[in-house]
């Protein structure tokens, strides 16, 4: 188990490698296909963007509305093949980090390799135990989206499996190779 802190400088990213085991602290964004749509937009057409992607780390979650109490709801990862068309615009502009459950395209491996950047696996069906390491919330832009506005989370060791590396090596396709041997 790592322990790594957001946002990801390329030092941190080129120490991770696929079947990692981390734990996050830092600032990490929230953005779904909607907002990643709005945020290339925003770089086509060079205004202003929500928040910097220098090292940044987005988690694909629509979380639910927090209960009495909480900072949040129920935050469990989506599936980030629906971002792939828009994340290799986002790391050519210095995005580092990843966070969502899924396989992904290879063109985004590409852009990973290319960008230094890593994807992260969190453990769906487990949005209600991963919201207890999220300890701030504040939506920053695209309110009109609702669930899936971007916002800005602090979370504290939040877990995380390395599922692509900037080398390109994939679990995905090298887990189910060691257990059929």
């Amino acid at each position: 188990m790592k322990n790594i802190t957001a946002p990801f400088d390329k030092e941190t990213v080129r120490s991770l490698h696929a079947g990692d085991t981390v734990r996050i602290t830092g600032t990490i964004y929230t953005a779904r296909d909607a907002a990643h749509k709005r945020i290339c937009e925003a770089i086509a057409a060079g205004t202003p963007l929500p928040f910097d992607l220098a090292g940044a780390v987005i988690y694909y979650v629509g979380p639910t509305p927090p209960r009495p109490g909480q900072v949040i709801g129920a935050a469990g990862p989506t599936t980030s093949g629906r971002m792939d068309a828009y994340a290799p615009t986002l790391m050519a502009e210095g995005l580092s980090g990843m966070i969502g459950k899924g396989e992904r395209l290879p063109s985004v491996i590409e852009a990973m390799k290319a960008h230094t950047a890593v994807y992260l696996a969190a453990t769906g069906g487990a949005g209600a135990l991963l919201s207890h390491c999220i300890k701030q919330s504040e939506v920053i832009a695209y309110e009109d989206l609702g669930t899936e506005a971007v916002r800005r989370l602090y979370v504290e060791d939040f877990p995380a499996t390395v599922v692509i590396d900037c080398y390109g090596e994939n679990l995905y396709r090298t887990a189910p190779e060691k257990y059929r041997r």
